[in-house]
């Protein structure tokens, strides 16, 4: 007997001794989660904006938890449409649309990157436009890493506003636009998300999608994604880092970058 086994299979196979126990529960949240969308009849617009240079967990983790979203259409958007050069340059993403065509969305993610494509951003007048632009009409617009930066030179993040950003990159977000730091995974402010260093992308993402959908589906996309992370060491949280330790985290990313 030949056996065609496929994901879905795969994963239906795995989940129906459970699939009867929790209907109950799901069509709750269900009910629940239908008045928290954000648009009338169907999911939330992600839009990712990319530019050369952005550090690829900061859009692509994100993008995995957002286009779980019951409905949701997630897009990465630069300049230009093609593909887009991570700060390594080993990697490409493709954008699906130019800035020109994307007027409205739910949901802005602005990613963050290394010296050069954050500077870069933060001094390309058509990508802080489009942000600003877009910002007028959006839900929620968010930032991961040094994204908050450019959140800040396009006049979103102005002085004494609480918002998060790559924990070497505090200072400057502090001294050039007054803003308030804060050292936690993720920072709301209003409509404005901050979150910190690249993996902390994903804990702000799955806190964005409990806004737009509840919690109990932010719940399952979780455990869709299998977020339970158990790192072999203890060395994220840069206010217990020691200095040499921080001197050698920036020395292997400048390091690594084009």
């Amino acid at each position: 007997m030949r056996i065609h086994a496929t994901r879905r299979t795969v994963l239906a196979g795995a989940a129906a001794a459970t699939a009867a126990a929790a209907a109950p529960s799901v069509a709750q949240a269900t009910s629940r989660n239908a008045t928290a969308s954000p648009t009338a009849g169907r999911g939330p617009r992600v839009g990712i904006l990319l530019y050369d240079g952005y550090s690829l967990l900061d859009p692509t983790g994100p993008a995995e938890i957002l286009s779980r979203l019951p409905g949701a259409t997630v897009t990465m958007i630069a300049e230009r449409r093609g593909p887009v050069r991570t700060d390594t340059g080993d990697v490409a993403v493709m954008a699906d649309r130019s800035i020109a065509e994307v007027d409205r969305l739910d949901v802005l993610l602005v990613p963050g990157a290394g010296n050069r494509g954050t500077v870069g951003a933060m001094e390309n007048r058509a990508l802080l436009d489009f942000i600003r632009r877009v910002d007028r009409h959006t839900r929620f617009t968010t930032s991961v890493c040094t994204g908050a930066l450019v959140l800040a030179a396009a006049g979103l993040l102005t002085a004494g506003q609480r918002a998060t950003t790559y924990w070497a990159s505090a200072g400057y977000l502090e001294s050039e636009f007054g803003v308030v730091y804060v050292p936690e995974r993720w920072v709301r402010s209003g409509k404005l998300i901050t979150a910190a260093g690249v993996s902390a992308g994903l804990d702000m993402s799955l806190y964005l999608a409990a806004e737009l959908a509840g919690d109990t589906v932010a719940q399952g996309i979780q455990l869709a994604v299998e977020y339970d992370p158990r790192p072999p060491f203890d060395a994220g949280d840069a206010s217990q880092a020691s200095p040499e330790l921080k001197a050698l985290a920036l020395r292997l990313l400048e390091e690594s970058q084009t």
